[in-house]
């Protein structure tokens, strides 16, 4: 049985090594322990016999934006339907949230039009998404791809 919770300071270190792990072999960017201090309201976990098997965030940019960010799922877990699974709880909140629109910055697009996403330009993005990326390491030059879908 799996159940999605919000992540609490106890979960920071287990999902900076789980979101690391992929920025390692460069299928995400970093995260450091104190940004994830930081934001740990915006976390979500996956957990399953009491172990996280997967994270997520959801970084509010606006009125009607939010971001889907740092989505990661154990490595023994992928291809299960996790990953998709928690994707959709992130979009139930935004509705929750009454949040109209939800992005992803990733170079993983094919899973995000999967969920339902559509690529974008990223210049369609507002200016407000762009001051986040400032402290960016791949700043200016971003690689990944921006894809958006409607919150029902």
């Amino acid at each position: 049985m799996l159940i999605y919770r919000k992540a609490t300071m106890a979960d920071a270190e287990i999902i900076a090594t789980m979101i690391n792990h992929y920025a390692e072999m460069e299928l995400m960017l970093p995260r450091t322990l104190p940004s994830l201090y930081q934001r740990i309201r915006d976390y979500t976990v996956v957990e399953e016999k009491g172990e996280i098997i997967a994270v997520g965030g959801l970084h509010i940019m606006w009125n009607d934006l939010a971001e889907v960010c740092s989505l990661a799922v154990h490595p023994e877990k992928t291809n299960s339907g996790i990953g998709r699974g928690l994707v959709e709880h992130l979009i139930m909140e935004c509705v929750k949230l009454e949040i109209k629109k939800i992005f992803a910055l990733t170079y993983q697009p094919g899973f995000f039009e999967k969920c339902g996403f559509d690529r974008i330009d990223k210049e369609q993005l507002p200016q407000k998404v762009w001051t986040e990326c400032i402290n960016c390491p791949k700043f200016p030059n971003c690689d990944e791809i921006a894809l958006i879908r409607a919150v029902r």
